[in-house]
């Protein structure tokens, strides 16, 4: 390939790093979302002809025809499209976290798949010497790339099952699945990959050392596996996201590999972000890294509770008692949970907060970061009503002003909001939590007394300045929007 042709190549990549760039900082903010996702697109946009442009001035320069490569390119690009168009038009946003861990799953299989194609035709990547062999550096980095795809891919087929719910196989359940020597076992099969992998490394001669690099990779899907099934639900929005960094460094292995400085890039932008988006999850559950991948919690109900529940007071009331204190209040803080996004009650909410800003009240929404069950998840549902960004407040900025406030209305959540969490003794002991506990009065929408993912009982409900009302969040908060009215 001439210098022009490569400068170019080099130039449009640059340009599509930048764009990744700039959609990470508009992602940042709900307000610069759409501006970041423009960004993204045209990005990606970009790569994609860049790349295609590339194998054309390859397959040239080989001397063989681009026409048969090309139209594969072109049927992955309309096929793959047309199916992530209809996903993500159709998707519910209660699906939008198990959506996210499919896209985790195919880009560590991806990775896995070049490489495989790579170690079988290193000459039509341009990654062999002249007797044909695979470089060492070349092996290292295809036996990194395939064994942090294959983990990402099993991974997160196991996350997507669990964030479902929807499939009775146990390892597809949000409990928690363990058994004895399981950490052990894990330790076993690492170090096993590891030395099967170093063997693909310095195997000797032209031909790949097909059957370490196969071993290696079968071993990497079963640890991928084993890795997540013993990870509760109340740890799943720290899980998508670790699972987010790691397809990045799988794609990053893949592109120094193949030596495309635009798989490097953009690899390394996913993989750093979701290292950071997992560190702040984790700090946000005051929780290590290390606690969560070896001993998650949730999905397991605290045993002893039960009789505790049936025996507490609590006290309940209607949607039209919740409407007359909400409209009699001066301030309102909404803490949205999970339980909200299933009743898909976001516009509902909206409503009624515009109606009880029409009788004067000040009404404002804390969002906590691992509410829901992905990064951002209540952010993205509020979004979509259309709810004033000003209105919205992260748990450090509105955690002071509880006390001062009237009236909290939690809908659907509860771990988040457990003061349990103080307790040095609780599971949750040091979890940053919404300090909801410490408003006037306290209204709490559930369907039930049912415990959240944790499994823990939730003191809130029993405070005698809490009043219980029950039943689907949509029904109850449209029954709020009439009696306000």
């Amino acid at each position: 390939m001439n210098a022009i042709s490569m400068n170019l190549v080099t130039l449009f990549y640059l340009v599509a790093s930048v764009c990744f760039i700039q959609a990470l900082k508009g992602l940042s903010s709900p307000s610069t979302a759409r501006i970041g996702n423009a960004f993204g697109m045209a990005g990606m946009g970009i790569a994609v002809v860049t790349t295609v442009a590339l194998m054309l001035k390859l397959q040239g320069n080989l001397g063989q025809g681009g026409g048969s490569g090309f139209g594969l390119v072109v049927l992955g690009v309309v096929v793959g499209g047309a199916i992530g168009a209809y996903a993500a038009k159709k998707v519910e946003m209660t699906k939008m976290p198990e959506l996210v861990a499919a896209m985790h799953s195919l880009i560590g299989l991806a990775a896995v798949c070049i490489a495989i194609a790579a170690v079988s035709e290193p000459w039509a990547f341009n990654i062999a010497t002249r007797d044909g062999a695979l470089p060492f550096g070349n092996r290292l980095e295809l036996f990194i790339g395939t064994f942090v795809g294959a983990v990402t891919f099993s991974g997160s087929v196991i996350a997507f099952g669990k964030l479902s719910g929807k499939y009775k196989f146990r390892l597809f359940q949000g409990a928690p699945v363990r058994f004895g020597g399981q950490h052990i076992l894990n330790l076993v099969l690492a170090i096993a990959i590891v030395v099967l992998g170093l063997m693909f490394c310095f195997a000797d001669g032209v031909a790949p050392a097909w059957t370490p690099f196969v071993v290696m990779a079968a071993l990497a899907f079963v640890l991928g596996v084993l890795i997540i099934i013993p990870i509760g639900g109340a740890d799943m929005p720290v899980v998508v996201s670790m699972l987010n960094s790691y397809s990045g460094w799988a794609a990053a292995g893949i592109g120094f590999s193949l030596n495309n400085s635009m798989l490097i890039i953009a690899g390394s932008l996913v993989g750093s972000s979701g290292a950071i988006l997992s560190y702040i999850m984790c700090k946000a559950m005051n929780r290590s890294f290390f606690n969560v991948i070896l001993g998650g919690f949730g999905g397991e109900a605290v045993a002893d509770d039960g009789g505790a529940k049936e025996q507490r007071p609590v006290k309940s009331g209607s949607a039209e008692d919740a409407a007359f204190i909400l409209q009699n209040a001066e301030s309102v803080i909404i803490v949205p949970g999970y339980g909200l996004a299933v009743a898909r009650a976001q516009h509902t909410v909206k409503e009624l907060v515009d109606k009880l800003t029409e009788h004067g009240v000040t009404v404002r929404y804390a969002i906590h970061p691992v509410a829901g069950r992905m990064p951002g998840h209540m952010n993205v549902l509020l979004a979509e009503a259309e709810v004033p960004y000003d209105q919205v407040a992260e748990m450090e900025d509105i955690n002071g002003d509880f006390g001062q406030t009237d009236v909290v209305l939690i809908l659907g959540a509860n771990d988040v909001v457990n003061p349990a969490a103080k307790d040095p003794k609780s599971p949750i002991a040091g979890m940053p939590i919404l300090e909801a506990y410490r408003a006037k009065s306290i209204i709490v929408n559930k369907r039930s007394m049912a415990s959240g993912y944790a499994g823990l009982d939730n003191d809130l409900f029993y405070q005698p300045n809490t009043m219980m009302v029950f039943g689907d969040a949509k029904k109850v908060i449209e029954s709020m929007v009439k009696a306000v009215e």
